[in-house]
Order: C-alpha cells, then sequence, then structure tokens
C-alpha cells in the first residue's frame, strides 16, 4: 500500500454539519440581498401633446336600460348579440342589438334595433327597427364596422319549412343617408 504525500483533510468528507453551513450561508446571501435593493427609477414618460378640440369619449348605449318593441308574451326578451358604433357621424356611439324571446323551443325570429342617447348621455332609446321579428328571420353573422351594420339573415322560404332549419340566406347592409338607416345588399354578396 502506498501512501498520499497529502494527509486526509477534514473538509474532504462531507458530513450534514456541512450542508447546514452551506444552507445557512445561502440565506444569508438572499437576506442581506434582498435588504440591499437599488433605488427607485426616477425616469418619466414625456407629457403627451393635449388636444382641446377631442370629445369626450362617450359610452355606447347599453341594451339592458331599454324596452325593446317587441311582443314575447310568458317569456323575456333577449340580447343575442351588440356591436356599437358611430352610425351617423355625429361622434357619439350608437349600440345595435340583436334580439329575440327567450323561448324555450324552436328558434325565435330576431329583431335590430339601433340604440342612441341625447348628446346630455341620456337614457338609451330605441331609435330604429332594422329588421322586424314578424319578419321571421334569425340572423347569424353581424358586425358594425366602417359605419355601417352588416349581418347574415336566415329565413324560410315557405310556411312548411321547419322552424328549426332555415333554408334561405342573404347578407344585409345598413348604413346611415338622408336621415334614415338604407337597407342594401353588400357587394359580393349571395344568396342560397
Amino acid at each position: 500500500m502506498q501512501s498520499s504525500a497529502v494527509p486526509e483533510l477534514a473538509h474532504t468528507h462531507t458530513r450534514p454539519i456541512h450542508w447546514l453551513a452551506t444552507a445557512t450561508a445561502v440565506a444569508g446571501v438572499v437576506a442581506f440581498s434582498s435588504v440591499l435593493q437599488p433605488g427607485a427609477a426616477t425616469a418619466a414618460q414625456p407629457a403627451a401633446p393635449e388636444t382641446k378640440s377631442a370629445p369626450a369619449q362617450m359610452t355606447p348605449p347599453d341594451p339592458a336600460a331599454v324596452a325593446f318593441p317587441i311582443e314575447c308574451g310568458p317569456v323575456k326578451a333577449v340580447v343575442q348579440k351588440r356591436a356599437s358604433g358611430d352610425l351617423d357621424g355625429d361622434g357619439r356611439p350608437e349600440t345595435v342589438a340583436v334580439v329575440h324571446c327567450d323561448s324555450p323551443m324552436g328558434t325565435p325570429p330576431d329583431g335590430v334595433y339601433v340604440l342612441t342617447r341625447d348628446a346630455d348621455g341620456g337614457t338609451p332609446r330605441v331609435v330604429a327597427t332594422l329588421l322586424d321579428p314578424k319578419d321571421g328571420t334569425t340572423v347569424s353573422d353581424f358586425a358594425v364596422r366602417d359605419g355601417a351594420v352588416t349581418a347574415t339573415l336566415l329565413g324560410y322560404s315557405s310556411a312548411d319549412v321547419p322552424r328549426c332549419c332555415p333554408d334561405e340566406k342573404s347578407d344585409a347592409k345598413w348604413r346611415w343617408r338622408g336621415g334614415s338607416f338604407v337597407r342594401s345588399t353588400p357587394a359580393g354578396a349571395r344568396s342560397v
């Protein structure tokens, strides 16, 4: 057997006390570093230029605050879809709501209504009916973009077609012109 020229040192064998000392040292470093934090940053963003002529942003009318002109008998009217935008160019947003009776069976027809407020931000009210529920039509796709309301309408070719399964589809677009909403067929629209 050959003996080493270097004597065996105590620190070359790990014992539990070594692990405890290491853990204590690491905990001390972490605790000390949390006390020594850099100061708060003092840089600030430059102020944005003020615009004095911009109108105050108004919130669109809330359909929950409106009684819709739809007869639902013992069930209530529900807002199925809604979208907002400035439809008449006055700088105040209108809300367009797709509403139908909360029927437990079948596919109830939709009504599409335009809601607005007075310039003073008063109570919302219905100002136009774009689609009357009496037409028996439902709305699938619906949007307000660029001052126009667009919708895909599903209907029935006759009273013999089951109310679950519309067999007619058309696209419609309404735009404010000359004091009223004018309905047209969007460019590229197809009927089925």
